[in-house]
């Protein structure tokens, strides 16, 4: 197997930060970790000298993204799952959920299929990994679609979302609908039995309705303020059923966009940090020139770092990345870097019940690191022990 060391590192641990340290990779593992002065020999192996940059962290976890670099999930092509793969590593992504939204039924089974296919076909290292589906839509409220297409959207179907986990190979982890709209929470009851994470989004429920969904086992909400009901006096609504439960995590787009920063110190205090996912939301225009763009059969206009949609000018996904989603809480609620990593990567690991491979820097783990200039930049990613991207100065 081939051999990568990173050295002379100051890595960021779950509990602690190590500095003058090395990280030896073998294969796709983490072999050890520890300080310099207990690096095994270095012969003839990869050597990463990190000595001029910030920090060495684990890669992150988008658990929310439609695309990215040109390419959408709903394309259903080989060529749009792999170029979304290496464009979210340029952003220190190195595993996702691919995201699907709604369209006709036949579309969203046939991504379902492929990206089935894609999943167990694709063991290449070196690009960001899937590790399952989100499927957002087609079962939500006509209320609150957002730029979700509503000549699409359906009400809650067990007997169809059952079919759809087959065709995905049980590969749908997290699922978004609006709770008010189950019946007797049929969906709901099922989703539990198949150890499915049922969240609340793009949904119109009041407060009370969101708690009884919560009571019936609801354990998330998707982006939370977006598509559903907000705070107010009289019904605390949906974000306020999220934020006083402790069982709820919530998804926050750290954009600066889609809702006000200070918002996010509202949700730390009611969350604390073990509740919070932080997302990116991200459409195909990620990392891509302002213009117009296709979401699901709709034209969305990319502005300013702004993506909506050019009929209605409904907010549409986002363009920001991963690391700038980062650097943004470091900015607004002067998180540690620690912290920082909490919510982009503990979190998701241990959310996906993935902990025990992915999420931090550990010996016997998936060696998906990411390495930090000085000014926060991503210098390179590496996923499951292949350099999946590095900056063109990296080595200079």
């Amino acid at each position: 197997m081939k051999s990568m060391y990173l050295i002379n590192a100051t890595i960021v641990l779950e509990q602690s930060v190590l500095q003058n340290g090395f990280v030896h990779i073998e294969g796709e593992k983490i072999k050890s970790v520890g300080k310099m002065v207990d690096c095994p020999p270095i012969i003839g192996e990869i050597v990463i000298d990190c000595i001029d940059n910030q920090y060495v962290i684990p890669g992150m976890i988008d658990i929310h993204v439609h695309g990215a670099g040109g390419f959408d999930f709903m394309d259903s092509k080989q060529e749009a799952f792999e170029g979304i793969a290496k464009a979210l590593a340029k952003e220190g992504t190195t595993s996702y959920l691919a995201t699907t939204m709604t369209n006709p039924i036949s579309q969203i089974s046939d991504v379902l299929k492929n990206l089935a296919s894609y999943k167990e076909n694709n063991s290449e290292t070196g690009v960001a990994e899937m590790i399952g589906i989100h499927l957002e839509g087609p079962f939500i409220n006509k209320d609150q679609k957002g730029a979700q297409p509503e000549h699409d959207i359906l009400p809650p179907n067990v007997t169809l979302f059952k079919e759809w986990q087959k065709l995905s190979r049980d590969a749908i982890k997290i699922i978004t609908f609006a709770p008010e709209l189950d019946v007797d929470f049929e969906l709901l009851k099922e989703l539990k039995k198949m150890e499915i994470i049922p969240s609340m989004g793009h949904t119109n429920a009041s407060y009370d309705e969101a708690v009884q969904a919560i009571t019936h086992g609801i354990t998330h909400s998707t982006h939370l303020f977006n598509g559903m009901k907000g705070l107010h006096h009289r019904d605390p609504g949906v974000v306020g059923g999220a934020l006083l439960h402790d069982e709820v995590y919530v998804e926050v787009i750290p954009d600066g966009i889609h809702f006000h920063p200070d918002l996010l110190k509202l949700v730390v205090r009611m969350k604390g940090l073990e509740r919070i996912l932080v997302i990116t939301d991200g459409i195909r225009a990620k990392g891509m020139a302002d213009g117009i763009y296709d979401l699901g059969g709709q034209k969305v206009t990319v502005s300013d770092e702004k993506c909506t949609l050019t009929s209605t000018g409904s907010l549409a996904g986002s363009i920001v990345t991963m690391n700038n989603a980062r650097m943004n809480l470091a900015k607004w609620l002067g998180l540690s870097i620690q912290e920082q990593l909490q919510i982009t990567s503990v979190n998701q690991a241990k959310r996906l019940g993935l902990f025990n491979r992915k999420g931090s820097i550990q010996a016997g783990k998936d060696a998906d690191i990411v390495i930090l200039g000085m000014n926060g930049e991503i210098v390179f990613t590496i996923c499951r022990g292949a350099i999946a991207f590095q900056c063109k100065d990296a080595f200079k």
